[in-house]
């Protein structure tokens, strides 16, 4: 994604959230007209596809759908149905991290959550990273796996991460809130101590708990493989 497109795609999201903020605020028990409320499902239903289309990244389509359904409120509004209260704001940078190989459910779980805090900036582990901390590389290499990573609909931007220190996709991505996965081995005062002394302010989160527990992990994908095609057929 381009520069150009980047900031195209931040727009419309900023958007978007503009128009979900107003519905939200919306006080629907004061609409009496039967046909304004149908106006208003209709709006949410516009908005609800806006952020399907955002998702799997048809800007265009969602651009048309949150016009129309903006359109519908504010004709609502000149009607004296509704009060509408338009508050742009920038959306949160939620920046994850991680090995990303063969990518199963947990992961997309993960995201799908991050995702619901604002734009996910993904950041793909160096190859020599994870043998180093993992003692073993990775199935899929770091292109393939940045590959994959930046096609899934949850992942605004998907970046790799620096050979040398942890800090630099940080320092340069600014993220509002980093969220962690439940069982990433980091510590969360660490992250906040180093980001503190590089002059960053942001928050820290992590998920509770992993998804359908050890099924869903790489090693376990890995070793499965191995007990289902290996091991048996010894």
């Amino acid at each position: 994604m381009s520069t150009a497109d980047e900031m195209a795609a931040l727009r419309i999201r900023k958007y978007i959230d503009m128009v979900e903020a107003a519905l939200n605020q919306l006080d629907e028990t004061r609409i009496r007209d039967a046909t304004a409320k149908r106006i208003v499902s209709l709006a949410k239903n516009y908005l609800y596809d806006s952020k399907y289309y955002y998702g799997i990244k048809d800007y265009i389509t969602a651009l048309s759908c949150i016009s129309y359904a903006e359109g519908l409120l504010d004709a609502l509004g000149m009607l004296g149905y509704v009060q509408v209260k338009w508050k742009r704001s920038e959306p949160r940078k939620v920046l994850v991290g991680g090995t990303f190989d063969l990518i199963h459910p947990g992961h997309i779980e993960f995201l799908k959550e991050a995702s619901k805090k604002g734009l996910v900036y993904a950041v793909v582990a160096r190859d020599d990273n994870v043998l180093r901390i993992k003692g073993r590389k990775p199935i899929l290499s770091e292109v393939d796996r940045l590959k994959v990573v930046s096609s899934i609909r949850y992942v605004y931007k998907a970046v790799l991460g620096d050979r040398e220190d942890f800090i630099v996709p940080i320092k340069k991505l600014k993220p509002d809130l980093i969220y962690l996965g439940p069982d990433q081995a980091i510590d969360e005062n660490f992250i906040l101590k180093r980001a503190g002394s590089e002059g960053l302010h942001l928050r820290v989160e992590r998920m509770p708990a992993r998804v359908n527990d050890e099924k869903y992990s790489s090693t376990h994908i890995v070793n499965e493989i191995l007990k289902r095609y290996c091991l048996q057929s010894k």
